[in-house]
């Protein structure tokens, strides 16, 4: 077998075999087949792409390229959520001890932030103390005695999607469904959860700009999981606006406490408990709406916040912050960036803001790059507010003085100020499962 025959093959259209997939990807790993040929290969599936079985052999190759987590050992039903990114997406602090609260059983590892989609583990590290990483006893046990444990990605979990996606990068083919989908599967499928939850974003601030290329994501993603034996669904959600009202590391967590003591943005409340019913859904909790049932009462009821503390106590961190006993240390700098005119907010440019994340020190612009955990924006109106000149849009926060006037310049351009309110947006667009696609609003692309 060679890999000069594979790439002509698929450069033609044709499909690869399972054990052509294998020789490649295994052959990439060890270092025999070069870059340069596989990026020959990255561009011939790019523009000839791959079959539904083809995809999910990619995935579970790369899955099965390094360390594989065996969550049998742990009691209950095992349920993970992916998050394809986006600005404010703070979900999962939110999703996740509700889901615990309810019976789930949550072993969570998550990965960090690069450019204007913040990362899990960054928020979580903004907690003081909190340990990201854990040893393979410490993270079972603090899942069985807390529920749930959210942690650092292994180093070796599916080692070839690190290799390939780093290549993926300088040679234009990020944007491939297959790829996007076996990239993101594959260590989903390696981290071991029974059932599979996928929060596909679409909008400006997503990497799927429209819905219908979210829905084809979507679709390939859950055929992935469940040809592997895992329970998979996929809500697709709006992106074009940042989620909730803060965006930043500690600005962040603190919003999410907020949303689970039942106070918060409605925004980040309702697709927060859309994406905690559907996990409980998968795991055999009830029907759809008595899932919904059981997330709201573990907001009201304060069990989703004392699951969250619980979890932050065990991992060494200060759930006091999560609480109001205490607070996060706050960014030494501010500034307001106030409405030129009164009107409508009508335009919030997402992706935009969250560079303005980056600029004020919330965000990576390399992989070397320190986050300023207390970085970040406090949006005071957003899309479909009235405003009046002079009031303000938003608030920006850093410990770096010198960015401020770049991040407000580039906040005034994100946004656009109407005269007449615009139509309301959904939360929601659409809901994947094996069965097909329920559609809940318009088209956003």
């Amino acid at each position: 077998m060679h890999m000069y025959d594979l790439i002509t093959r698929k450069k033609h259209g044709a499909a690869l075999t399972d054990e052509e997939i294998a020789f490649m990807i295994d052959g990439y790993v060890k270092g025999e087949i070069p870059d340069y040929q596989m990026a020959a290969m990255l561009m011939a599936i790019w523009f000839s792409g791959m079959t539904d079985h083809e995809t999910a052999e990619l995935t579970q190759v790369m899955a099965r390229s390094g360390d594989q987590i065996d969550l049998s050992a742990i009691s209950g039903r095992t349920v993970d959520k992916h998050s394809t990114g986006g600005v404010g997406d703070k979900t999962t602090l939110i999703a996740c001890p509700l889901v615990a609260a309810c019976g789930g059983k949550i072993a969570k590892m998550s990965g960090r932030g690069l450019g204007h989609t913040g990362g899990t583990v960054d928020k979580l590290a903004a907690i003081p103390g909190y340990r990201t990483e854990l040893t393979r006893e410490e993270f079972f046990h603090t899942v069985e005695t807390c529920g749930i444990s959210l942690i650092g990605q292994s180093g070796n979990l599916a080692p070839a999607d690190k290799k390939l996606y780093a290549l993926r990068d300088v040679t234009a083919t990020v944007d491939s469904i297959p790829l996007i989908a076996s990239s993101i599967m594959s260590k989903k499928l390696a981290a071991g959860a029974s059932a599979i939850l996928l929060d596909v974003k679409t909008g400006s601030g997503a990497f799927m700009k429209t819905q219908e290329d979210a829905i084809r994501l979507a679709q390939t993603m859950v055929a992935i999981g469940e040809a592997a034996g895992r329970r998979t669904v996929a809500l697709i959600t709006d992106m074009d606006v940042p989620l909730g009202c803060g965006i930043g590391n500690s600005i962040e967590v603190r919003e999410s406490a907020a949303v689970l003591r039942g106070e918060g943005p409605a925004d980040l409340r309702e697709v927060s408990l859309a994406l905690a019913a559907n996990m409980l859904f998968l795991i055999g909790k009830g029907t759809p709406a008595a899932c919904r049932a059981l997330a709201e009462r573990a907001i009201a009821d304060g069990s989703a916040l004392a699951t969250l503390c619980r979890m932050v106590r065990a991992q060494g961190g200060d759930a006091r912050v999560l609480t109001g006993e205490a607070d996060f240390e706050a960014a030494p700098f501010s500034r307001e960036v106030c409405a030129p005119r009164a009107g409508f907010v009508t335009r919030m440019d997402a992706e935009a803001i969250g560079e303005v994340s980056v600029v004020l020190g919330a965000g990576r612009e390399t992989k070397e790059s320190v986050i300023d955990p207390a970085a970040g924006l406090i949006l005071h109106r957003k899309y479909g507010d009235a405003v009046q000149a002079g009031e303000p849009l938003a608030t920006l926060c850093t410990s770096r003085q010198e960015t401020l006037a770049e991040a407000a310049q580039r906040y005034g351009a994100a946004i656009t100020i109407g005269e007449t309110r615009p139509a309301p947006r959904p939360l929601i667009f659409a809901r994947v499962t094996p069965e097909g696609v329920e559609r809940y609003g318009g088209e956003n692309g």
